[in-house]
């Protein structure tokens, strides 16, 4: 089989990887893929937003399906458009996306659904901000309602801080028409959860679980940020377990095929565990970046194989090893504002061993030398037969790379120990 991936981040080469492993996939492909997968796969300088290139790729190409990868390209309706011309893909339609397009959206479904989420307001301006806010205890949370590449989640310790915020939102403008409205929501004490299930639209099957650490710094200090590293499998106490599928996983997939919305894909559903049980926090309707790099290694089934037959509505068993994995941001200085670009990068970024690796983000590469390309540059990845390994196998490799002004957290995946 021929693949093609869309994208070009850490996610997409978490998936090349994946993708490589398989003996039913003869070639990959990706547009536009980045400099650092360009070993592993077939990288194509091709725009999803020219759908028409893209179909024609497929079709002179004969790829048997297509994984589209990031937010932008599903909430801009290309599954549709390829589904359209005979062409399978593996990713929710533009209206079954807006579950992550639209936070306000999302937080009506939520509500239909009957599964639990956080109290909240629909505001527009920095007014009704600070009036809503009467209604809330600090710290606020205000959500630009759409797609801002992971930031646009503020969490404000005060009145101050959510003045500033929505002054930023409403009047500064920083994340465009995505912040034209938003939400004022309780913010909720507890633990996160990345959730993630591959779902036909209709039955739904729970990959390993992942845990996010999207603070910049140690100790979930600092902005937030896409996410600075993560940890997987997470094995919850059989109630809570019980607790996620029964109140949040599997209404939320009924009420997919209530509304008829087509999904053929991944559900992330990011959850955070309270005292009074798991609330929703948000939903996304594609592999999260970084938990990709850590879910994929888990899995034993064979990927063409497992994902064709998702494209065509068909659900398999998703089989896992026994593994454990881990993998640390390395992020560029200025990341998440303003990361800065064109930093010579020293060591090799294609070494790696049986336990460890680099999964490409933001690298470029330049008359032999790599150059960060972006706020979040490399994945260092370890696997292990426990935490304690993969995640000694993880810093082991991030140490193989170096720049000036490099960020990493040193503390991804402590709380597993």
């Amino acid at each position: 089989m021929k693949v093609l991936i869309i994208g070009q981040g850490g996610r997409e080469h978490a998936l090349v990887k994946f993708f490589r492993r398989s003996a039913s996939i003869t070639e990959i492909h990706v547009a536009p893929g980045n400099d650092g997968m360009a070993k592993e796969a077939l990288c194509h300088n091709l725009s999803w937003k020219d759908s028409e290139e893209i179909i024609g790729f497929c079709l002179r190409t004969e790829i048997d399906f297509v994984f589209i990868g990031p937010e932008e390209p599903l909430v801009g309706g290309l599954a549709d458009r390829l589904r359209e011309r005979g062409i399978l893909v593996v990713g929710p339609s533009g209206p079954a996306a807006q579950l992550e397009g639209s936070k306000i959206f999302a937080k009506e479904f939520m509500l239909r659904a009957g599964v639990p989420t956080a109290r909240s307001v629909v505001v527009a301006s920095v007014s009704e901000t600070i009036e809503a806010s009467r209604h809330f205890k600090p710290p606020y949370v205000l959500k630009a309602d759409g797609l801002a590449a992971g930031k646009g989640v503020s969490i404000c310790a005060n009145l101050g801080e959510l003045t500033e915020a929505a002054k930023d939102l409403f009047e500064n403008k920083i994340f465009g028409l995505a912040g034209s409205r938003a939400l004022l929501e309780e913010c909720l004490e507890g633990w996160e959860l990345s959730y993630l299930i591959l779902t036909n639209g209709n039955k739904h099957m729970t990959l390993p679980l992942a845990q996010d650490h999207k603070r910049l710094r140690d100790k979930q200090q600092g902005p937030n940020t896409g996410g600075m590293g993560t940890v997987a499998p997470i094995v919850l106490e059989h109630d809570l377990f019980e607790k996620i599928e029964s109140q949040i996983i599997r209404p939320s997939v009924k009420q997919l095929g209530q509304e008829g919305l087509i999904f053929r894909g991944v559900l992330f559903v990011g959850i955070m565990v309270t005292q009074n049980g798991p609330v929703v926090l948000e939903y996304n309707t594609r592999f999260g970046d970084p938990e990709t790099q850590v879910i994929l290694p888990l899995i034993e089934n064979d990927a063409g194989v497992l994902f064709k037959k998702l494209s065509q509505g068909e659900l398999e068993p998703v089989i896992f090893n026994s593994l454990f994995s881990c993998c640390v941001i390395l992020a560029a200085e200025g990341y998440p504002e303003a990361p800065k670009k064109d930093i010579l990068i020293e060591g090799d970024l294609w070494k790696e061993t049986n336990s460890s690796y680099f999964i490409h983000a933001g690298t470029k590469r330049e008359k032999s030398q790599w150059l960060t390309n972006g706020g979040r540059v490399l994945g260092a990845v370890g696997v292990g037969s426990s935490f304690n390994e993969a995640i000694r196998n993880a810093y082991q490799q991030a140490q193989e790379a170096k720049w000036p002004g490099q960020q990493l957290r040193t503390d991804i995946g402590k709380s597993c120990l």
